[in-house]
């Protein structure tokens, strides 16, 4: 019995997974105008890169578009709102898709979209599939986010800033993406939510 188990801890050892480090990310979404731009900057490659999207078939209309974030939104947990998948729809038809199948309502960003309130803000960019209050996900706790711009008089701004640019390298190797369709109003509640936990 003892050398079955030397062999299958030899076995093990053997195939003993070395540190993997993924190459950067460098595909990217195809630069528009539309508001549905931003929200796929923001939303798309918190669950999977740029170039998935080119692996859809070509010519998928508006309406098909928005089936497929439908399936992303109830199968999969995507963080986005109707009006969102909406928006969504519209860019990846207008840029990926048949541009003539989208209708000019759906390529105006609702005033909607705006949110008021810091929970609606923080579910509706996914910010709780990296992050958590109290623990480390993917991204930082913000409990230690807080904790680490504690006293600094230029804390309010500098976490804005992170939100709004993204980066890499400030917690780790996983990049944050950039949330550049953020207001100021609303930048400045998710970094004053973030600051105040302990």
């Amino acid at each position: 019995m003892r050398a079955v188990l030397c062999l299958v801890a030899a076995c093990l050892a053997a195939y003993a997974a070395d540190a993997i480090t993924l190459p950067p990310e460098t595909a990217a979404l195809a630069h528009s105008p539309l508001p549905g731009y931003m929200v796929a900057m923001q939303k798309c490659g918190i669950c999977h890169s740029a170039d998935y999207i080119t692996l859809q078939p070509p010519h998928m209309t508006f309406e098909q578009w928005g089936k497929e974030m439908a399936k992303m939104q109830h199968t999969y947990g995507a963080p986005i709102s109707d009006a969102e998948i909406t928006l969504l729809a519209a860019y990846l038809a207008s840029t990926y898709g048949d541009a003539v199948t989208v209708p000019k309502e759906a390529r105006v960003s609702p005033a909607s979209l705006a949110q008021s309130d810091v929970q609606t803000l923080i579910n509706s960019n996914g910010c709780l599939g990296c992050h958590a209050l109290q623990q480390k996900i993917v991204g930082p706790a913000f409990r230690d986010v807080a904790a680490k711009y504690r006293g600094n008089p230029e804390a309010l701004v500098t976490v804005e800033s992170h939100i709004r640019s993204g980066g890499q390298g400030r917690w780790g190797a996983v990049p944050m993406p950039p949330f550049s369709g953020l207001d100021a109003r609303e930048l400045e509640m998710l970094a004053t939510f973030v600051l105040q936990q302990h």
